[in-house]
């Protein structure tokens, strides 16, 4: 039996593919939101902001990811109105230490495994916590996501898992 790998890759600021990566994965963070907040409580329950930047991130790179992770806030809450303003910084906060874990676990060991996407969220929400606490000043609101934001962690988990190895494998 013949197994073959997922291609990662790790792009340069200097390369369009980047920039077309990002753009691609912003337009999913624009869209993936949307769906989710036709749902009660879609948005902190189900994290839709995260996921493409941490797909982009470990497909294609720290960089693919930090653009992402750091236009997308940006533009739901331009177009949408969400996330709030008030809630921009934790949110962009957590998006680049997402962007960086992704694109540095993907990088160092060479795989899409289900544990190492489980580590990655595990990071940046423990370390997004501590900050939103620096931030807002507030437990109870950094503590939001492990709260009620745990379907969402394994959307990141699995879903970023079969995206990243089954649905743009190459």
């Amino acid at each position: 039996m013949q197994t073959t790998s997922v291609k990662l890759y790790s792009l340069e600021y200097s390369e369009a593919k980047t920039y077309l990566a990002a753009a691609l994965f912003l337009a999913g963070n624009i869209v993936l939101p949307q769906l989710f907040h036709t749902i009660r409580l879609g948005g902190p329950t189900w994290l839709p902001i995260y996921f493409f930047t941490l797909v982009g991130a470990y497909k294609y790179g720290w960089r693919a990811g930090l653009l992402t992770a750091l236009a997308s806030p940006v533009a739901n809450a331009l177009l949408f109105g969400m996330p709030a303003a008030a809630a921009l910084p934790a949110i962009v906060l957590k998006s680049v230490l997402l962007a960086g874990a992704a694109g540095y676990a993907a990088a160092r060991f060479r795989r899409a495994l289900l544990a190492l996407l489980a580590a990655v969220v595990l990071f940046y929400q423990a370390a997004g916590t501590l900050g939103e606490w620096a931030l807002t000043g507030s437990f109870h609101a950094a503590v939001q996501d492990f709260r009620i934001g745990l379907p969402g962690m394994l959307l990141q988990i699995f879903g970023g898992w079969a995206f990243i190895n089954f649905i743009i494998r190459k």
